[in-house]
């Protein structure tokens, strides 16, 4: 594995240090970390063991894979600065929301080597979830660079680049989803009497399980959910209120908004 810098330090760019580090694709020292919150720099520092620097072109210079990990509104400013000492031999990667391969390209350079990253936040304890999408320069060793740095924190798939906004709204997002609809079944089961450690522990335990099932099973979600609902149950009695209240409908509309929200701040 090459030296890696990351532009940005932040939560997801920690997510990724940790996991690197954790499945020893490189040591410490071949990481280097730019950022413009010194604090921050001195909190990887101490706890990783990594480079640090203020210097964003510094770090792009000292690495060979570029993990731009900054918010998307960042993204051109940091484009039109290191452009300059971006070039061939590095491979550039991605994971601001949104922002597409057209625009990494605009600011880059049209043959520069590029790949798109939609990780989420379960990364941060090595369960994320991580769409990859190549550029047309990108080369088959940089898609298996990508794939061994993002496998560290998480599961991967290959995804179309017009399908990657969609991807952010879907697992990108979907994080915060899970959690609200976590937090409202414990308060239900609080309304009912539990107390908040025992509703909590009930909830996750169950959402846990029922993910699981889904993926080792191999069966639809609608088939398991049918295997639960018994006539005239208690099951039935609590879809028929989420029906009646639109949650699966509300629940679509959710992903749909956050597709056009990634789409906007792409430029699209």
């Amino acid at each position: 594995m090459k030296r890696i810098s990351f532009i940005g330090g932040g939560k997801m760019g920690e997510a990724l240090i940790k996991g690197i580090l954790e499945a020893k694709l490189v040591s410490a020292d071949k990481i280097i970390v730019s950022d413009t919150v010194l604090v921050r720099l001195d909190y990887l520092k101490k706890t990783y063991g990594v480079v640090v620097t203020e210097n964003n072109i510094e770090a792009v210079k000292a690495g060979e894979v570029i993990i731009l990990a900054v918010k998307p509104q960042v993204i051109p400013r940091v484009l039109a600065e290191i452009s300059q000492v971006v070039d061939e031999n590095k491979l550039s990667i991605s994971i601001a929301a949104g922002i597409g391969l057209k625009t990494l390209y605009s600011g880059l350079g049209k043959e520069a080597r590029i790949i798109r990253v939609m990780p989420n936040t379960p990364a941060q304890i090595r369960e994320g979830m991580v769409a990859i999408s190549p550029g047309e320069y990108a080369l088959p060793e940089d898609v298996e660079t990508a794939k061994q740095i993002f496998g560290a924190v998480g599961e991967i798939v290959i995804m179309e680049e017009r399908l990657m906004d969609a991807v952010t709204a879907v697992s990108g997002s979907g994080p915060a989803y899970v959690c609200l609809l976590s937090e409202a079944l414990i308060n239900g089961g609080v309304k009912m009497g539990l107390s908040v450690k025992d509703a909590t522990q009930l909830v996750v335990q169950t959402f846990l399980g029922t993910a699981k099932m889904i993926l080792e099973t191999g069966k639809h979600p609608a088939q398991l959910k049918d295997e639960v609902t018994s006539p005239g149950g208690t099951t039935i009695a609590g879809l028929s209120i989420l029906e009646k209240k639109g949650v699966r409908g509300a629940l679509i509309e959710a992903v749909e908004a956050a597709t056009n929200r990634s789409k906007e701040l792409g430029g699209e």
